[in-house]
C-alpha cells in the first residue's frame, strides 16, 4: 500500500513539473528575443565562439549592474540548449563566491545559436527570420483572443485581427518597417532552406524544366538560388507590386508585379515555397487553379512544385518528436495570424484534387519541410 501511494505521489509530482514546464514555455521565446536584441550571439562570436559573462557584458555595452540579470538570462539560454557553457576551475585557492565562479564560465555558440549571429557576421544567418517570428506584434499575448476566436461562428476575423483590429497581411503590406522585416526574414529562410532542397532533390525536381515562376517569391532569394544551380532554367518571380518595388536591382531573375489570385505568367513549372500555408483551403484551390492555367502539360514537364510542411510525414519514431512539435506549433502560429493551415498528406491531396490536378509526389527533405510535385 505504501509503495503504491509513493508511486502515485511521484506521478503527481512529475505531472506538476510538466504542468509548470508547459505553462512557462513562452519564456524560451522571451529569452531568445532578449539574446537577439542585445546581440549576445555576435558578442560570443566576437570572442572566437566562447566568452565569459563579463566579456559578453562589455561587448553588448550593458551596465555592470546588469551582470546578475545577464547571468540569469544565460542560464535559461544554456539549459534550453541555445548556448552551451563550460565551467572553469577557480583561478586560485581563495574562497571564491558562487557568483564569481560562474562569471568565469565560458559560454559557447552551439549549432543552433550559430544561426543567430547577424548577417554582418554570417551569410547563413537565420536571425532576420527569428526576428520576424518574434516580432512584438506577433508575439503579443493572444490567450483571451484565441478563446474568442474559437467561440465565433466564422473563421474571420483571425485571432490576430481580433486583437489588433486588422489582418496580419495588412500590417505587412502597409507598414514599411514590418514589410522590410518580413522580406528580410523570408530571404534569410530561403538562403538556408533552398540550397538544402537543391542538394537533396534538385536534380530530380528541376530536370526537364525550361522555365519557372516563383509565386510569392519576395525579393527573389529562392529563384536566384535555383537559377544558379540550374542555369538552363529561366526563372522569374511574381509578387505584389509593393514587394517587387522594394527588391534589389542586381537580381539575375525577372521580377513581375501581379496577383497570384488573378493570373500567373506562363512557364513550364510554378514554385510555391511557404505560400499555401498562409491561406485556407478555398484560397489555396484558387491559387492552384491559377497555377494550372500557367504551367505546361505534364508530358512537357509541367508541374507545380510546393515546398512546405507535410504534417507528421516521417516522424513515426520518437527521436523526431521535436520536429513534429515544431510543425504542429507552427500550424497554430499560422492559424492565429492569417487563418493559415499546415496540412497533412490527406489535406494536401484534397486541395490538389479540388483544383483539378491528377497526381502528386511527396519528397521528404531534411528538417520540417517536404517538396511536393503536383501534376496536371
Amino acid at each position: 500500500m505504501a509503495l503504491m501511494e509513493e508511486s502515485t505521489t511521484q506521478g503527481l509530482l512529475q505531472a506538476h513539473d510538466e504542468f509548470w514546464h508547459l505553462s512557462l514555455s513562452y519564456i524560451k521565446s522571451i529569452a531568445l528575443t532578449a539574446a537577439l536584441g542585445l546581440g549576445i550571439p555576435d558578442a560570443i562570436h566576437h570572442h572566437g565562439g566562447g566568452a565569459t559573462l563579463p566579456e559578453i557584458l562589455a561587448k553588448t555595452e550593458l551596465h555592470p549592474c546588469k551582470l546578475r540579470a545577464l547571468r540569469r538570462l544565460m542560464r535559461v539560454l544554456t539549459v534550453t540548449g541555445t548556448f552551451s557553457v563550460v565551467q572553469q576551475p577557480p583561478a586560485g585557492d581563495d574562497d571564491s563566491t558562487v557568483a564569481d565562479a560562474s562569471d568565469e564560465a565560458v559560454y559557447r555558440l552551439t549549432a543552433t545559436s550559430r544561426f543567430l549571429v547577424s548577417d554582418e557576421v554570417s551569410s547563413a544567418t537565420l536571425a532576420p527570420y527569428m526576428r520576424l517570428v518574434l516580432l512584438p506584434i506577433i508575439f503579443s499575448p493572444v490567450g483571451e483572443h484565441i478563446c474568442a476566436w474559437f467561440r465565433q461562428e466564422h473563421h474571420e476575423p483571425s485571432v490576430f485581427a481580433l486583437e489588433f483590429g486588422q489582418q496580419a497581411a495588412t500590417v505587412w503590406e502597409e507598414g514599411a518597417d514590418a514589410n522590410a522585416i518580413l522580406n528580410e526574414g523570408l530571404a534569410a529562410q530561403s538562403r538556408f532552406l533552398v540550397p538544402d532542397m537543391l542538394r537533396e532533390c534538385g536534380e530530380a525536381v528541376f530536370r526537364g524544366i525550361d522555365s519557372l515562376v516563383d509565386v510569392g517569391g519576395g525579393h527573389g532569394g529562392a529563384a536566384t538560388a535555383i537559377a544558379a544551380a540550374f542555369p538552363h532554367v529561366k526563372c522569374s518571380v511574381l509578387d505584389l507590386p509593393h514587394v517587387v518595388a522594394g527588391a534589389p536591382s542586381d537580381s539575375n531573375v525577372q521580377l513581375v508585379a501581379g496577383d497570384m489570385f488573378q493570373s500567373i505568367p506562363p512557364a513550364t513549372a510554378v514554385f510555391l515555397k511557404n505560400v499555401l500555408h498562409d491561406w485556407g483551403d478555398d484560397e489555396c484551390v484558387k491559387i492552384l487553379k491559377s497555377c494550372m492555367q500557367a504551367i505546361s502539360p505534364r508530358d512537357a514537364g509541367g508541374k507545380v512544385i510546393v515546398m512546405d510542411v507535410v504534417l507528421g510525414l516521417g516522424h513515426d519514431d520518437k527521436s523526431n518528436i521535436k520536429r513534429l512539435e515544431t510543425q504542429v506549433m507552427f500550424d497554430l502560429f499560422v492559424m492565429m495570424g492569417n487563418n493559415g493551415v499546415e496540412r497533412d498528406e490527406q489535406e494536401w491531396k484534397k486541395i490538389f484534387i479540388d483544383a483539378g490536378f491528377k497526381d502528386y509526389k511527396i519528397i521528404p527533405i531534411a528538417g520540417t519541410h517536404s517538396v511536393i510535385e503536383v501534376y496536371p
